[in-house]
């Protein structure tokens, strides 16, 4: 399967419009969240990229909520969005699981504590590719000044399930980052559309 997959657009409807083109050549889509900015121009984001035919898996950022994520998707028949759920293309299982995790200092920023997160693992079907906006601690989430801001609960639910491909987003200044953890390929998206074969 070929996937295509990105992740903080943040209301760029020019990148929009090359992931949708990019798309073509894709068997799937991820979209890993932060659409918006601070919750404004989700609906426009949404509906440049609704132009995307393959079947697509979103899952909220910090800078959206899933029910406006749900909500600006309605129309968009490829897409579905997860939060805590899963889904099947092509006989391959999906698992989403959006929001700043943990928690982060910005009052408007959709976040979840790692206690909630690491919960909502009860219903993680086994061999599923983890849809994440956030990063695991320690992989693919340091910020510039060598501080590292990502989840120990999504580090000790990769380390547990081994899904066979994990990605995220979140932390701007690890775009692009590859790490491993046990046998799961990790990779910080970002929103310039990174090609996976899976």
């Amino acid at each position: 399967m070929k996937l295509l997959a990105f992740s903080d657009l943040h209301c760029d409807l020019e990148q929009a419009a090359t992931l949708v083109s990019m798309s073509a050549g894709a068997d799937a889509v991820i979209g890993a969240g932060d659409f918006a900015s601070v919750h404004e121009g989700l609906e426009e984001t949404i509906a440049a990229l609704a132009a995307i035919e393959a079947p697509t898996v979103l899952v909220p950022g910090n800078n959206e909520t899933v029910e406006a994520l749900r909500e600006a998707a309605a129309g968009w028949e490829a897409a579905t969005v997860l939060h805590g759920e899963a889904t099947a293309i092509e006989g391959t299982d999906f698992f989403g699981l959006g929001a700043g995790i943990p928690v982060t200092p910005w009052d408007w920023s959709f976040d979840l504590d790692d206690g909630a997160a690491a919960a909502m693992f009860d219903t993680y079907p086994e061999g599923a590719v983890l849809v994440l906006h956030s990063p695991p601690k320690g992989h693919c989430d340091g910020g510039s000044d060598g501080s590292h801001f990502g989840s120990p609960a999504l580090l000790a639910a990769i380390e547990e399930h081994q899904p066979p491909l994990a990605v995220c987003g979140h932390i701007h200044e690890a775009w692009g980052c590859e790490s491993l953890i046990g046998a799961t390929p990790l990779r910080n998206l970002g929103p310039a559309g990174t090609w996976i074969e899976l």
